[in-house]
C-alpha cells in the first residue's frame, strides 16, 4: 500500500475515535491506544518505506546509465532482461517484494532511456491497520546524443605533397579518421564529413556547368578560338574585328578561383565569407578557371563513408598553394550555398561544426597574387570570420624541409590546443587519429 493510503487509514480510525464520545472509558482507551501505537508504527514504516524508496532510485539511476551503453544494439527483450538484472544487483533490500522495472529507449532527438521501477516494502506495526506494505517507486531518464557532427577537411593536394610520403599518409590518415566518425555515430546523419581538396583552386565538378553560380566571364576569354586562325586570344581577335567564339562549357574541368573582383579583391570580400552566390551581384559568383592542376573534386556534408573514400583515393599532388580558398569552400561546405547542399540543422539537436587544414606549404598563388603576404591577408580575414561563426578551426602544418613555424596557421587555428606542426609525414596519421579521438569524445560526450 502507498504512503497515502496508510495515512487515510490512519485517519479513518481516528474519526471514527472523536465521533463515539458514548463510548466506554476501557474501550476509548483501548481505541486511543491502538492509534497511537499505530501512529508510531506508521511513522517507523515510512521512515523505512524512504529509506528503500532512496535505495531504488540510486539503483535505478545506475542500472539506466549501465543500459545507456548498450541500448542501441539490445532488442527490447535484451533491454528488459538487462534493465532487470543490473537494477537487482544495486538493490539489495531483505524482504522487499515484487520488484519490477520497465525501461523504454527512443532515439527521437536524441537517444533517451526513461525506465520507472516500483517495489513493496512489508510494514511490521502499521499491519495493525491492515497496510501490510508500502510502494515505492523511482523513475530515471538519461540522455545522449543530443549533439551532431558536421566536420569539413580541407586537405592540400599541392605539388609539394608528392615528396617525403605526405600524399600517402594524408591518404591513409583521412581514411582512419573517417573510419572513427563513422563508428562515432549511432545513426545515420549523426556525423556529417565534407572534403574539400585545395591547390590554387578549388574543383568544384565539372558536372555543375550549367549551374548560376559560376561566373564564365575569364573562362570564356582563355577558353575558345578566334574566326582568324592567326589570332589565339581573345584580346587579338577582337582588336583585329574578328569573331571570338568560346568553348562550350561542357569541357570545363570543374576547377574555381577566388570570388571577388577580376583585377582585385571586392571591398565586400567574398572571397572570406560564405555570403550566398547572387546573379545579381557577380562578385559573389565562383569563376570558373580551367587550371591545368585542377585537384579532386569537392564532396559535400555526407555520411556516405565508402564515396568519401574514394575520394581519398583519388587525390593526387599538382599545382600552387592557395590555403585561403580551400578554407572558403570548406566553410561554405557547413553552411550550404554555391556548389553545396548543407542539410538543414534539426531544433532537437545542437550541432559542433569543425574545420580541420592541413597544408605542407606556404601559400603562392592565389586569383590576383604570386606574393605570400597578400594572400596570407586574405587568409586571415578568413580566419577570423570562420572563428567568429562559432566554427572549431584545427590547423595542421606539415613541414618536412625545415620551412618555420607558419604564424598564421597558429592564428587561424581556434585555440594553440588546435594548432599541430610536423615535422615528418608519419605524423599526419597520429595528429589525425588524435582529432578523431577527441571529435569522438565530443560528440558521445553531449
Amino acid at each position: 500500500m502507498p504512503v497515502r493510503s496508510l495515512l487515510r487509514s490512519l485517519g479513518h480510525v481516528l474519526g471514527r475515535f472523536v465521533v463515539a464520545p458514548q463510548g466506554n472509558v476501557a474501550i476509548t482507551f483501548a481505541l486511543s491506544s491502538l492509534v497511537v501505537v499505530g501512529g508510531v508504527g506508521a511513522s517507523i514504516d515510512y521512515s523505512r518505506a524512504n529509506s528503500a524508496k532512496a535505495a531504488l532510485q540510486a539503483a535505478l539511476d545506475s542500472a539506466v546509465l549501465s543500459l545507456s551503453r548498450e541500448a542501441a544494439t539490445d532488442t527490447t527483450a535484451q533491454l528488459q532482461a538487462n534493465a532487470s538484472s543490473y537494477l537487482l544487483a544495486n538493490f539489495n533490500r531483505p524482504g522487499t517484494t515484487n520488484i519490477t522495472v520497465t525501461p523504454v529507449y527512443t532515439t527521437s532527438g536524441g537517444s533517451q532511456i526513461v525506465a520507472t521501477a516500483q517495489a513493496s516494502v512489508p510494514t511490521t506495526v502499521a499491519a495493525v491497520l491492515g497496510v501490510n506494505a508500502i510502494t515505492v517507486s523511482a523513475t530515471s531518464t538519461v540522455k545522449w546524443g543530443n549533439s551532431r557532427l558536421r566536420v569539413a577537411l580541407v586537405l592540400d593536394n599541392t605539388g609539394s605533397m608528392a615528396q617525403s610520403g605526405k600524399i600517402s599518409a594524408l591518404q591513409t590518415a583521412t581514411k582512419n579518421l573517417l573510419t572513427q566518425l563513422q563508428a562515432a555515430a549511432t545513426n545515420n546523419g549523426d556525423v556529417y564529413v565534407s572534403i574539400v581538396p585545395f591547390v590554387k583552386d578549388v574543383n568544384v565538378g565539372a558536372s555543375n556547368y550549367k549551374a548560376n553560380w559560376i561566373d564564365w566571364t575569364d573562362w570564356n576569354a582563355a577558353n575558345g578560338s578566334c574566326s582568324s586562325y592567326y589570332y589565339s586570344t581573345q584580346s587579338a581577335c577582337v582588336a583585329a574585328h574578328k569573331t571570338w567564339t568560346a568553348a562550350n562549357h561542357n569541357t570545363w574541368n570543374g576547377c574555381v578561383a577566388d570570388r571577388g573582383g577580376s583585377s582585385a579583391p571586392d571591398t565586400a570580400n567574398y572571397d572570406t565569407n560564405v555570403v550566398a552566390p547572387s546573379t545579381t551581384i557577380k562578385a559573389t559568383l565562383f569563376p570558373a578557371e580551367q587550371y591545368s592542376a585542377c585537384p579532386a573534386a569537392a564532396m559535400g556534408l555526407s555520411y556516405d563513408w565508402a564515396s568519401m573514400t574514394a575520394l581519398v583515393n583519388n587525390m593526387s599532388p599538382n599545382g600552387n598553394t592557395n590555403q585561403a580558398i580551400g578554407l572558403a569552400l570548406g566553410w561554405m561546405s557547413l553552411t550550404g550555398g554555391g556548389p553545396f547542399t548543407a542539410p538543414a540543422m534539426d531544433s532537437n539537436y545542437t550541432y559542433n561544426q569543425i574545420i580541420i587544414l592541413l597544408t605542407d606549404g606556404l601559400n603562392t598563388q592565389d586569383r590576383w597574387y604570386s606574393d605570400q603576404a597578400s594572400i596570407d591577408a586574405r587568409q586571415t580575414l578568413t580566419c577570423s570570420n570562420i572563428k567568429a561563426a562559432g566554427i572549431t578551426l584545427y590547423t595542421v602544418e606539415v613541414s618536412t624541409d625545415g620551412t618555420p613555424v607558419s604564424s598564421l596557421l597558429q592564428q587561424c587555428a581556434s585555440d594553440s590546443s588546435k594548432f599541430f606542426y610536423l615535422t615528418s609525414a608519419d605524423e599526419i596519421v597520429a595528429t589525425f587519429s588524435a582529432i578523431g579521438t577527441n571529435l569522438s569524445n565530443l560528440f558521445v560526450a553531449n
